[in-house]
């Protein structure tokens, strides 16, 4: 078996497992979501490291998307409603909501997801028993391989960033008019200016605050910061006040 099957394999056995006595409350209560929110701080996913039916089975008990104040589980909810049309292929098998969750916290949302399998979803899971028989090793190797072929076609997520730049100029004196001019007119492949405004910074003075999306992978804020810090008729300093990944 090749490093990527053992990879699928090892994130099918995390997302498989799950103990007992386990929940999120009501997932239709705020404080059920404050659960939810608080449980995926330090996780992508409910269960290991790719969507899958345990995904599908919180997210369908979820009745909308979470306030914009518990942003670890909207950033879980809309990432999971992208694959609201491959949701029945992902892998693993849907459980009852109390499989799922932090310890000691008792599903009472009372529609929670039951344990049910559609006919198109991938169990990695392979065969229960101790010794595998060579029809179920041929079983598990197809599946894997189902499951990496799909997961190869799927496009790759581009990792995108919210930035908020202070762009401050030398005096008072300085046109901010042209100095704004300036600053959009750096142009590159990912990257997006915003909307922007003056704020003052005292005697006078006003820096320039300006938003920009950019692809992480094409623009960073070394770049930004050496192309408009160039314009040095007009720029003192630029700092980031802000960076959000989006």
């Amino acid at each position: 078996m090749g490093l990527p099957s053992l990879l699928f394999s090892f994130a099918a056995a995390r997302f498989l497992g799950s103990a007992d006595g386990m929940g999120f409350g009501d997932l239709k209560s705020p404080a059920g979501l404050q659960v939810l929110n608080d449980y995926l701080a330090d996780k992508s996913y409910i269960q290991g490291y790719v969507p899958s039916q345990a995904d599908v089975a919180v997210f369908e008990a979820v009745s909308g998307p979470p306030p914009a104040d518990l942003y670890h589980a909207l950033r879980w909810y809309n990432h999971i409603k992208s694959y609201e049309k491959e949701k029945a292929s992902l892998p693993g098998v849907k459980k009852a909501l109390g499989k799922y969750g932090p310890a000691n916290v008792e599903d009472t949302t009372g529609s929670g997801a039951t344990d049910s399998k559609d006919d198109d979803d991938i169990d990695l899971s392979g065969s229960d028993e101790e010794e595998e028989s060579e029809e179920a090793k041929r079983l598990r190797e197809e599946r894997l391989a189902q499951y990496e072929s799909k997961q190869a076609k799927k496009p790759a997520l581009v990792a995108k960033s919210s930035i908020l730049l202070d762009v401050k100029p030398w005096d008072d004196e300085t046109d901010m008019a042209k100095l704004e001019e300036c600053v959009r007119s750096i142009q590159a492949d990912g990257l997006v200016w915003g909307s922007s405004k003056l704020v003052p910074v005292g005697y006078g003075i006003k820096k320039l605050q300006i938003q920009c999306v950019v692809e992480d992978d094409k623009v960073g804020t070394d770049m930004l910061e050496e192309q408009i810090t160039a314009f040095e008729d007009y720029v003192q300093s630029m700092d980031v006040a802000a960076s959000n990944k989006i």
